[in-house]
């Protein structure tokens, strides 16, 4: 008896190819038709808090109900969220930024206290500022180091604020916006001691305080979460970086995705809920970032 070819092997191989490759990215209209918003999160600082809120949290899931869907938190890391976001690793040589391999695609836009940075805005298309950062360098209360004097020149106080690193040891979180790489600091002779027991960056102070380096690197968001839980604990010695910007981040395949949150955005602070939202969240943030925070005129 002879038998004919089944169709089931090419079917499964199929299905298979389906599942393997990653799904692309959606824009606004593909999204309102699957009728959710899935944000990819990072628990860090209260952008995130890992308990169901956060200020990013509060912010997407507003941003689901002006586009008339559901929202959904799927939580990733620093190390992988591009990857989720673009189903692509992201590779860094130098400057240059290349997308590799083939992951699948869990979420439609990032938010998470994510800087916008130059090797980032290579391959993402990133909103609106929706919050301040600064990097700065910190150390124990009981280090020798002291508090740079602070000037109105912001470039002489980062060169200041580097110089007393000299011979101590730094701790620093790469592929984040702690990476030494994003401020000039690889390469320079310091003792870089990279974190990575995980990709949290709630843990630095925490690693500082039990020795792991004699400096660390921290955002301000952080900071000024951190101060509040370890009180008296590590002081501030100087800025690292420029002001930065936090923004939400999407594929380059999302511009009607942006357009309509930047366009959210843009009402939210229209009507005083961002205001509300910073307030909630971080009712610090406009002694460290007057310039940011300050009415329109």
């Amino acid at each position: 008896m002879t038998h004919r070819p089944s169709m089931l092997l090419p079917w499964l191989a199929f299905c298979w190819l389906m599942v393997c490759l990653p799904v692309r990215a959606a824009d606004l209209e593909a999204i309102q038709a699957r009728g959710e918003l899935r944000h990819l999160g990072v628990r860090y600082a209260n952008f995130v808090t890992g308990t169901g809120d956060g200020f990013d949290v509060e912010l997407v899931r507003g941003f689901a109900e002006h586009i008339g869907v559901d929202y959904r938190l799927v939580h990733s890391d620093f190390y992988t969220v591009i990857r989720d976001l673009l189903g692509k690793d992201v590779v860094r040589d130098g400057e240059q930024v290349r997308l590799e391999g083939n992951y699948p695609v869990r979420g439609d836009m990032i938010a998470a206290g994510f800087t916008v940075l130059p090797w980032r805005e290579a391959v993402l298309l990133f909103s609106a500022p929706t919050f301040p950062s600064q990097i700065m360098l910190i150390a124990r209360a009981d280090s020798p180091l002291s508090p740079i004097p602070g000037s109105d020149d912001l470039t002489a106080d980062i060169r200041a604020t580097k110089a007393l690193i000299g011979t101590n040891s730094l701790l620093v979180m790469e592929r984040t916006c702690l990476d030494p790489a994003n401020y000039g600091l690889r390469g320079k002779g310091i003792e870089l001691r990279a974190y990575t027991r995980s990709t949290n960056i709630n843990e630095m102070v925490p690693a500082l305080l039990a020795l792991d380096a004699d400096l660390s690197l921290l955002d301000v968001p952080d900071l000024m979460t951190d101060m509040q839980k370890w009180p008296g604990k590590f002081k501030v010695i100087g800025p690292i970086s420029e002001v930065q910007a936090l923004a939400a981040a999407f594929p380059k395949d999302a511009p009607e995705l942006r357009a309509a949150f930047d366009d959210y955005l843009r009402g939210l602070k229209a009507d005083g809920r961002y205001d509300r939202l910073v307030d909630r969240y971080y009712p610090a943030a406009r002694r460290w970032f007057p310039v940011f925070f300050a009415p329109p005129r």
